[in-house]
C-alpha cells in the first residue's frame, strides 16, 4: 500500500514520507493482534513496503525464500512461549543478518529467544501512557526523555534474567533515585536487534513514528554497521509538553507533569501507580464499577454525617483533624506497626472532629479496609468524629468505594487535576452526601478551589512537588476567603505555638498525622496542641453502680426493692424456668415498677460522667439509660424465643429494657425498641461489639444458679478493652458483693451495674431482707 493512500492519526500527524529504499522488503508477522494494523501503517508511512504473515500461516523457509530487508514482530495476546508462532524462530535466524524489532510480546520473544525470562509485572496496563526514560541511542536517538508511552500489558522481562548479550536500552523510572523500574526496551549488544515493550504505534505515544523511522533507517544485521545509531547526542535532551485537553488527567499522568518540562516528582509517580491499581481493582469481579454500584443501589453504604458539620461542633477552639499515618514519602516509617481502628479510637476520645485515614499503600502504608476498620470502631458513638478518605482521587470509583466502606468526606487535591475532572469529581462526592475536602498549596489553586464553590478548603502547608513544609502557608491563603468557607491547615503541625497562628488567623482546624502518631499520651498532647491553658481535661469521677434485682415474682418483692433503691427490677418471662412469671403477675410488677418512686441516695445515671464536649463510647454513653432518679427500669427476661414474642411481651408489659439470656442474633437489639442488655460469657464472640447491645451481662451459661465468674478472667477480659462496659452477675450475695467488687482493682470503673437472683433468695423464695441488705451494700460503699 501507498503511505499517501494512510492518514497520520499519532500526535506527529505526519505526511508520509517517500518509500525507502533499504526498507522495501519488509516482514510484519502478526501475532493476531489488532495493533498489528496501526504497526503497518506507521511503518508505510515512514516509507516502508511492508508485507505481513500470521505467525502460524508461514514456515520459516517461507520467509527465508522472502529475502526480507528487515522483520518486525507484532505485539499479541498471551506469552511468547505459547501464542507467537513462528515469531521466535524467525528471530533466531534473521538476528544479525538484517534488523530486527519485536513491539510488546513481540519484544517478550526476543527477550526469550536469548534467554531472559518474562513474568508477571504485578501491573495490568490496558491503554494506559507512562513516561519513558531511554539511553538516547538506537530507537531512541534523537528522543527527548520522560514521552509518553502507551502501555498494553501483565508481562515483562525482568533484570534479574536479562542475558549478558541484551542491554535495557527504555524503562520506567521508579523509586526516589529515579532507578530503573519495569523494563520497556532492550537491545543486543552486538546485533541490531530491538524490542520495546509499549506500543510505539499508539496515538497516545509521542514521537511513535520517529521511533519506527530510526528502525527503517538501520542496515545489516551489527552495530558496527549503524555507528549512527549508537552515539549519544551531546546537547542535552528536553522534554516534550504533553497538553491535556483539561477534561481529565491523561493515563497515569498528573495534571502536574502534563504541564511541566521536569521530571515526574513524588506525586507523579504515587498518581501514576495508584492509577495502575485502580484499573486493575476494576476487572477483578466484586470490585468491578457495577458491583460497587448495586451495592450502594441495595443501601449497603453505613450511615454518614456532616463534614461541614462535624467540623463546627469541637470541645476546642479549633477542630482538631487527626490522622491515621503509618508511613510517609518524605518521612518514611512512623508508626508501621500501628492498629488503625485502635488509633483512631484514641483519637476520637481525646475529642477529634475527624478522622483522616490514608489508604495508599506504598508510600504511606495505609489502605482502604484501615478506613473501614476505623468506621466500624466508632459506630455507636452518640458524637463519633467524621471519617476522612486521604488518597490520591482521580476516579468516581475511588469515591463510591470510599462511601461503601463508611467515609463521610473523600480528598480533593487541586494540583493532581484538571479543573473539569475536579468539578465533575466534587459534585459526583456532593451527590452521594459527602462534601469533599479540596486541598490546595497556592493561590492560584486557592482561588479553582473558591470558583468551584468549595465550602471546606485545606490548605496543605507541604509542597506536594518538593515535599518542603511551610507552615506560613495556611494563612497567607486566607485572604479572600468567604467568612462561611471553612479552611484546615494540613501538614506539619506538631505543637501549639503551631496552632496559635492559625486560631488568630480564623482557620478552622488543624490536621495533624505524624506528631500525633508518636505522642505516647495522646489525650494530654491534644489538649496542649488544641485546647488551651483555659481546657483541661478532668478525670470522670465514679459514678454509683447500678443495682438490678432479677427473677422479682411478686409485686411485694418488687416494692421492698424499689423502696431500698434498686435501679432495676428483672422478671423472667421464659416458660418452664423456676423463677418465670404468668403474665397477670408480670402486668402487677409492671404497674409497680412504674408508680413507685425510688428510695434511697442516687446521683443519676450509671457509668461514666461524661463532658458533653467529649466523645463518649457507646458502652460510656448507653450504661446512662439504665438507670433514672425517680423510679426503677423494669427489665423483661427472654431466652431463644421469636422476636415476635418478645416484642409483644415489651408492648403488653411496658418494659423499659430487654435482656436477652440466650443465644439470640446480636443484631436483634437493633430491632428492639428498648435498650437491650445481653449475657455473655467471657469466651463469647460479641462481648464488646458497639452499636448493638447496650451492655453486655457477664453470668454463667443459664444464670439464676449461683455460679461465680473467675475474677482473674472477668479482669483479663475487661483489660483487653478499657472502654468496655459491663453488668456483673454470678453467684453475688449480700455478704460477698463488697469484697468481690473491691477485688477489681484497675478495672473497677468498667463494672457499672451488678445483678443479683440466687442471692437475695431464702428456700427457693425471694428474701425482703436480703434484697435490702443487698441493695444496702453496694450503695452503701460506692
Amino acid at each position: 500500500m501507498n503511505g499517501a493512500s494512510l492518514c497520520d492519526h499519532t500526535p506527529d500527524n505526519s505526511d508520509a514520507v517517500p518509500p525507502i529504499s533499504g526498507a522495501a522488503n519488509l516482514v510484519l508477522i502478526d501475532n493476531y493482534d489488532s495493533f498489528t494494523w496501526n504497526v503497518y501503517a506507521i511503518l508505510v508511512l515512514e516509507g516502508a513496503n511492508v508485507t505481513v504473515y500470521r505467525n502460524d500461516e508461514v514456515t520459516l523457509q517461507d520467509l527465508i525464500s522472502i529475502k526480507p530487508t528487515q522483520l518486525v514482530v507484532s505485539p499479541g495476546p498471551g506469552n511468547p512461549e505459547e501464542d507467537a508462532g513462528i515469531s521466535k524462530d524467525a528471530i533466531r535466524y534473521f538476528a544479525g543478518k538484517i534488523p530486527v524489532l519485536g513491539v510488546c510480546m513481540g519484544e517478550q520473544c526476543v527477550f526469550t529467544v536469548f534467554g531472559g525470562k518474562v513474568e508477571i509485572t504485578g501491573e495490568i496496563l490496558h491503554g494506559k501512557t507512562s513516561p519513558l526514560r531511554h539511553d538516547s541511542k538506537g530507537l531512541f536517538a534523537g528522543l527527548e526523555q520522560e514521552i509518553a508511552v502507551t502501555r498494553y500489558h501483565s508481562l515483562a522481562g525482568t533484570h534479574s534474567s536479562l542475558p549478558d548479550c541484551l542491554e535495557v536500552s527504555a524503562w520506567i523510572a521508579s523509586g526516589l533515585d529515579r532507578g530503573k523500574g519495569i523494563i520497556m526496551g532492550i537491545r543486543h549488544k552486538q546485533l541490531v536487534v530491538e524490542g520495546v515493550q509499549f506500543h510505539p504505534e499508539s496515538i497516545l505515544t509521542a514521537k511513535g513514528r520517529l521511533m519506527l523511522g530510526n528502525f527503517l533507517r538501520m542496515r545489516g544485521g551489527t552495530w558496527k554497521e549503524n555507528q549512527h545509531h549508537q552515539q549519544i547526542p551531546s546537547q542535552n535532551s528536553k522534554t516534550v509538553d504533553i497538553i491535556p485537553d483539561g477534561n481529565s488527567p491523561v493515563n497515569g499522568m498528573s495534571k502536574t507533569l502534563l504541564m511541566s518540562k521536569t521530571k515526574p516528582s513524588i506525586l507523579d509517580e504515587i498518581f501514576g501507580k495508584r492509577r495502575v491499581a485502580v484499573e486493575h481493582q476494576k476487572r477483578i469481579p466484586s470490585f468491578r464499577p457495577s458491583d460497587l454500584q448495586a451495592s450502594y443501589d441495595l443501601n449497603l453504604a453505613p450511615p454518614q454525617i456532616s463534614f461541614s458539620e462535624r467540623l463546627r461542633q469541637s470541645p476546642f477552639t479549633l477542630s482538631l483533624m487527626a490522622e491515621v499515618k503509618r508511613a510517609s514519602p518524605s518521612k518514611g516509617d512512623i508508626a508501621p506497626h500501628i492498629c488503625a481502628p485502635a488509633q483512631a479510637k484514641k483519637y476520637a476520645i481525646a475529642g477529634a472532629s475527624v478522622i483522616s485515614v490514608l489508604t495508599e499503600p506504598e508510600y504511606f502504608k495505609g489502605s482502604l479496609n484501615d478506613m473501614q476498620a476505623v468506621r466500624q470502631i466508632l459506630a455507636g458513638m452518640p458524637h463519633r468524629p467524621a471519617v476522612l478518605r486521604k488518597e490520591f482521587i482521580f476516579d468516581e470509583y475511588q469515591i463510591l468505594e470510599a462511601r461503601l466502606a463508611g467515609a463521610d468526606t473523600v480528598l480533593l487535591i487541586v494540583k493532581m487535576l484538571s479543573q473539569v475532572l475536579l468539578k465533575r469529581l466534587y459534585l459526583y462526592s456532593q451527590s452521594l452526601g459527602m462534601e469533599p475536602l479540596v486541598e490546595v498549596n497556592t493561590v492560584e489553586e486557592m482561588k479553582i478551589a473558591l470558583e468551584l464553590g468549595s465550602k471546606i478548603i485545606g490548605v496543605n502547608n507541604r509542597d506536594l512537588a518538593s515535599f518542603e513544609v511551610d507552615l506560613d502557608t495556611t494563612s497567607r491563603l486566607m485572604e479572600g476567603v468567604p467568612d462561611d468557607t471553612i479552611v484546615c491547615a494540613l501538614s506539619g503541625i506538631s505543637s501549639s505555638q503551631d496552632v496559635e497562628a492559625y486560631r488568630k488567623n480564623k482557620v478552622s482546624a488543624v490536621l495533624v498525622g505524624e506528631a500525633l502518631m508518636k505522642a505516647v499520651d495522646i489525650d494530654a498532647f491534644v489538649n496542649s496542641l488544641v485546647g488551651g491553658s483555659s481546657l483541661t481535661k478532668q478525670s470522670p469521677r465514679r459514678a454509683q453502680i447500678s443495682v438490678k434485682i432479677c427473677g422479682t415474682r411478686t409485686a411485694e418483692a418488687a416494692r421492698v426493692a424499689i423502696a431500698a433503691g434498686a435501679d432495676m427490677i428483672g422478671i423472667i418471662l421464659v416458660e418452664g424456668r423456676t423463677r418465670s412469671v404468668a403474665y397477670d403477675t408480670a402486668l402487677e410488677i409492671s404497674n409497680v415498677v412504674h408508680t413507685t418512686r425510688k428510695g434511697g441516695q442516687h446521683r443519676g445515671a450509671s457509668g461514666d460522667v461524661v463532658q458533653d464536649s467529649t466523645n463518649s463510647d457507646f458502652f460510656g454513653h448507653s450504661a446512662r439509660f439504665l438507670s433514672r432518679g425517680d423510679r426503677a427500669l423494669l427489665v423483661g427476661v427472654f431466652r431463644n424465643q421469636p422476636l415476635s414474642y418478645l416484642l409483644d411481651q415489651r408492648r403488653l408489659l411496658n418494659l423499659d429494657i430487654v435482656q436477652l439470656h440466650g443465644s439470640e442474633p446480636i443484631e436483634w437489639a437493633s430491632l428492639i425498641p428498648v435498650p437491650v442488655i445481653r449475657r455473655f460469657g467471657l469466651s463469647d464472640q460479641g462481648l464488646g461489639l458497639r452499636g448493638y447491645h447496650a451492655l453486655p451481662l457477664l453470668d454463667s451459661a443459664l444464670g439464676g444458679t449461683g455460679q461465680s465468674l473467675d475474677i482473674g478472667e472477668v479482669q483479663a477480659a475487661l483489660s483487653m478493652d478499657e472502654n468496655l462496659r459491663v453488668v456483673l452477675a454470678g453467684g453475688l450475695t449480700p455478704s460477698n458483693v463488697r469484697s468481690i467488687l473491691n477485688k477489681f482493682e484497675t478495672c473497677s470503673r468498667q463494672i457499672i451495674a451488678v445483678d443479683v437472683s440466687s442471692g437475695v433468695e431464702e428456700n427457693g423464695a425471694q428474701d425482703h431482707k436480703k434484697i435490702v441488705d443487698f441493695v444496702s451494700a453496694v450503695k452503701q460503699q460506692f
